[in-house]
């Protein structure tokens, strides 16, 4: 493909991406208030209604210069930098998986991913709504990939029901329920051998991420292990087969 053609699709999947990223910051922000959707957006200090040209994803928090118009009051950090990741890691998608419908339910993941990260980030709890949009992308893909369909239908328990097992012996201390839905959801989308090392992945980046930040930035010892589980099923969704087969060369 042309190098012109090239950049011209992925400015056009960067452009797309950090438009969905903006209704994602409205996801974050309303969700766990259990806020509608639906009404438009408007000044988190003022109340002033924004209108079209005020909400250009990243570039209208650039030309207002990271303040209201109306009140001039600062703008979060979080908003510009959700709708740019949201924006990076579509092309990181399609750039992995080519140009097919799997990289557009990726896609669609990856948001998923995003929005739930921040949200157990900052209250320690998955929203059952967004776990629910992944069941139907795992639905979805499973019909797309049916030749894998028992992968799939694996993923769905392999991982969800030792965990399950270990949320009733422990009594929720050690795993929440969320992160046991998310796992069964991303299990149903990755198949069971990628699940598995999403999970594995998981473990190791929470344990070392977070102990980090415990000693740089004093974090509480409560782990929020949603986006831990969120990074280890989007690095094992682009790079899980590739990473499973060199290990198994290594055993041959």
């Amino acid at each position: 493909m042309p190098v012109h053609i090239t950049i011209m699709l992925y400015s056009i999947i960067f452009l797309f991406g950090i438009v969905i990223g903006s209704f994602l910051n409205v996801c974050i922000y309303r969700i766990p208030k259990k806020e509608s959707l639906i009404p438009g957006s408007h000044c988190m200090d003022c109340g002033h209604k924004l209108y079209w040209y005020d909400l250009f994803p990243v570039f209208s928090y650039l030309l207002l210069k990271g303040r209201c118009r109306y009140c001039g009051s600062r703008i979060a950090k979080q908003y510009p930098l959700v709708e740019l990741l949201n924006g990076v890691f579509y092309m990181v998608v399609f750039m992995a998986n080519g140009y097919n419908l799997g990289s557009i339910f990726y896609c669609l993941m990856t948001s998923a991913l995003l929005v739930l990260s921040v949200i157990d980030e900052r209250t320690y709890e998955i929203p059952l709504g967004v776990n629910l949009f992944l069941l139907v992308i795992g639905i979805l893909f499973s019909v797309w990939d049916r030749t894998n369909l028992v992968s799939h239908l694996i993923g769905f328990v392999c991982v969800s029901i030792p965990l399950y097992l270990l949320f009733l012996v422990t009594g929720g201390r050690a795993i929440g329920g969320g992160d046991i839905k998310l796992m069964a959801v991303c299990g149903l989308i990755l198949g069971w051998k990628n699940i598995v090392l999403a999970f594995f992945i998981a473990c190791i980046l929470g344990s070392v991420i977070h102990v980090i930040r415990m000693k740089v930035s004093h974090a509480e010892h409560m782990l929020a292990m949603g986006p831990y589980l969120a990074m280890g099923v989007w690095i094992t969704a682009l790079f899980g087969n590739a990473m499973i087969d060199w290990y198994m060369s290594l055993l041959l």
